[in-house]
């Protein structure tokens, strides 16, 4: 029996990290999480201000076929060596993290709805909608808090890449989910249903391996 393997799409900060660290929280080791942010391209031949100014929200910042070769480890049940990406300096780090397979995969990013292939490996797909509004203002609370990032540069990132990459890229990726899910991991309804079709999946994995 392979792993369930579940994709959380939607806009920055519409609170699909939230649901995904909700799942975490309530099934601990039995779900693997791999994060699209973690397979933003490396830039060791640009400088710092030159990184700056990518356009980070676009399909091809994402190295994708990397992800899609370890998603294809873990779904076979296999360890892997995730990236780690490091917003303070725009830059992929030298480190890796250990993501072990689980039954339960969740992938989870604002563009995977957009690479058929990503589409392809993924048995529930949930895309997380939230307001245009809430989603600039938890942004600009995570950027300034965690990332380092001063509100002017939060304001004009947003403004020239991440709104028009989310209209032409991120909104569009919507029609390819099987469930819309408004407030992420603060919608309990949504999080019932999801938790229990994991539960589901949860105990045929148990009689699969005692058989």
């Amino acid at each position: 029996m392979k792993p369930l393997v579940i994709g959380i799409a939607g806009g920055t900060n519409s609170g699909k990290t939230t649901l995904t660290h909700r799942l975490a929280a309530r099934f601990r080791d039995q779900i693997a999480i791999l994060g699209h942010d973690s397979y933003y391209r490396s830039h060791d031949d640009l400088e710092y201000s030159q990184r700056c100014q990518l356009n980070y929200d676009a399909p091809e910042s994402f190295e994708n076929d990397l992800m899609l070769e370890q998603l294809d480890q873990l779904i076979a049940g296999q360890t892997i060596q995730c990236p780690v990406y490091d917003y303070t300096v725009h830059n992929r780090s030298r480190e890796t993290v250990e993501i072990r397979s689980a039954p339960v995969i969740v992938v989870e990013g604002i563009l995977i709805f957009a690479e058929k292939a990503l589409r392809d490996r993924m048995d529930v797909k949930i895309f997380v909608d939230a307001p245009a509004d809430i989603r600039i203002l938890r942004r600009i609370s995570r950027d300034t808090t965690e990332r380092g990032r001063t509100v002017e540069s939060v304001m004009q990132q947003y403004l020239t890449t991440v709104r028009p990459m989310h209209e032409l890229h991120v909104e569009p990726s919507k029609q390819y989910a099987d469930l819309i899910v408004l407030h992420g991991g603060r919608n309990e309804a949504a999080c019932a249903m999801l938790e229990g079709l994991v539960q589901q999946h949860l105990r045929s994995w148990e009689q699969s391996q005692e058989s």
